[in-house]
């Protein structure tokens, strides 16, 4: 057998495999939905185990009452804990060709610096902090900042006009917006901070 259809062959059959434990995973879930996610949520860690898997009052579901984690703690101190730090955690690459490799532990260090630059201006648990940013990596640092420290981030596509820009943040009820200079498309310089000054305006 040829390589080609070797290596087509082994993603067919990986294919299948990961299809019937997907269908597995689901019939699980759907046959005993708080069994099958206190199980998935025991991978993640607890400051406080939660009371109460699910409280659900058609349409509306409450999960894991009582519970307290951290999103931002789980993605990088657990990872640190592991011994990854010196593994890749994000690997950028740019329009233009420029590229960025952060490990477990640099990423851990920006999000703490972004976190307590946030807490400089004034963010506070439970604010809410708008970003407009290109695909870049100050984008997650940006978020894990915001869930490191309680504040709830909405990220809005760097595509947008001001006007919707500002209709975004003022649905919010965003503290701050996070913005960057510019960004690359298609070869041209995007000034994204004009859009934001104009949407503040």
């Amino acid at each position: 057998m040829s390589e080609g259809k070797s290596s087509t062959a082994e993603a067919e059959a990986e294919n299948r495999y990961y299809g019937q434990k997907l269908r597995e995973l689901s019939e699980r879930a759907l046959a005993s939905p708080e069994e099958f996610w206190s199980e998935v949520a025991g991978n993640l860690a607890w400051f406080k185990r939660w009371d109460k898997v699910l409280e659900w009052d058609p349409p509306f579901a409450r999960w894991f009452i009582g519970g307290v984690l951290n999103a931002s703690y789980n993605c990088l101190d657990v990872n640190l804990k592991k011994g990854l730090k010196n593994k890749v955690a994000i690997f950028w690459e740019g329009e233009e060709g420029s590229t960025r490799t952060i490990t477990y532990y640099q990423l851990w260090r920006e999000v703490n610096k972004f976190a307590n630059a946030l807490k400089s201006l004034g963010v506070k648990k439970g604010d809410r902090v708008s970003i407009y940013l290109p695909m870049i990596p100050e984008l997650p640092i940006a978020m894990l900042a915001c869930a490191r420290i309680g504040a709830l981030h909405s990220v809005v596509f760097s595509g947008f006009s001001a006007a919707a820009l500002a209709d975004r943040i003022n649905d919010a009820e965003a503290k701050i917006l996070i913005t960057a200079d510019g960004l690359y498309r298609r070869g041209k310089v995007i000034p994204l901070k004009k859009t934001a000054d104009e949407a503040l305006a």
